[in-house]
């Protein structure tokens, strides 16, 4: 068969996709993790204010990053739908699904941030509010973005489901990734379930279930993907 199945090279699409990875964790954690917990001090409304009002510049770089973030995640999961098509197509499309749903509701979620910012801004319109109630307004926000960011964690855990099990079934990833993927999913899924249902309890188990999230884009910026098993995969899905 002298056509070629993909003008692009499995191991280009390995190597874009394993880097846009690979890139959503230092911008998750920058932007959704570590400024959070610097800047909002729980039950203090007043000192979670002034933190923000102290620290304006880091607070909006947080968000920015909460928004490539997204950015990030549309084009990584095109990336990996060419790279996973060929093993099962249905999955494959509702890995993409699952994982676009997530960035609307992720993107807009940021809103309840700027609500923060535009509160403490000191403009005309607000001086009719006291401090105190200003600062109240704005852990209200605060916390509703925490609600927000669960939402979206659903669906974060949904797309690792149909990836992991395409990887599980590919024979040109390791099927162990695939394993962790889908027990990933599930890590997502409880601690969502667990914030909602049960608020008093503070148990994080995708702290536990993240390995799948590290290891496939270090395995597919190191050493790719089999493509001798990924174009035999790719013919017989023509």
């Amino acid at each position: 068969m002298t056509n070629r199945i993909d003008e692009i090279s499995p191991l280009i699409y390995a190597r874009v996709a394993g880097f846009l990875y690979l890139l959503m964790i230092p911008l998750g954690i920058f932007g959704i993790l570590y400024v959070p917990s610097a800047l909002i001090v729980s039950g203090d409304a007043a000192a979670t204010a002034n933190n923000i009002m102290a620290s304006e510049s880091l607070f909006r770089l947080s968000i920015v990053s909460a928004l490539m973030v997204q950015i990030n995640q549309i084009l990584l999961v095109l990336v990996l739908y060419k790279l996973l098509k060929p093993v099962n197509i249905i999955h494959a499309s509702l890995m993409v699904v699952f994982a676009l749903v997530a960035v609307p509701i992720a993107m807009l979620n940021e809103f309840n941030q700027f609500a923060a910012l535009l509160l403490l801004s000191g403009a005309d319109y607000l001086t009719s509010f006291g401090a105190d109630q200003l600062h109240a307004q704005v852990m209200f926000f605060l916390d509703l973005h925490e609600q927000g960011i669960f939402i979206a964690q659903l669906f974060w855990g949904l797309w690792l489901f149909p990836m992991g099990y395409l990887i599980f079934k590919s024979d040109f990833l390791p099927k162990f990734i695939g394993v962790l993927l889908m027990i990933g999913c599930f890590g997502y899924l409880i601690d969502s379930f667990i914030f909602f249902l049960l608020p008093t309890i503070d148990v994080t188990l995708s702290g536990f279930t993240f390995w799948g999230e590290l290891l496939l884009p270090l395995w597919l910026l190191i050493k790719g993907v089999d493509v001798e098993e990924w174009e035999k995969r790719a013919l017989e899905s023509v």
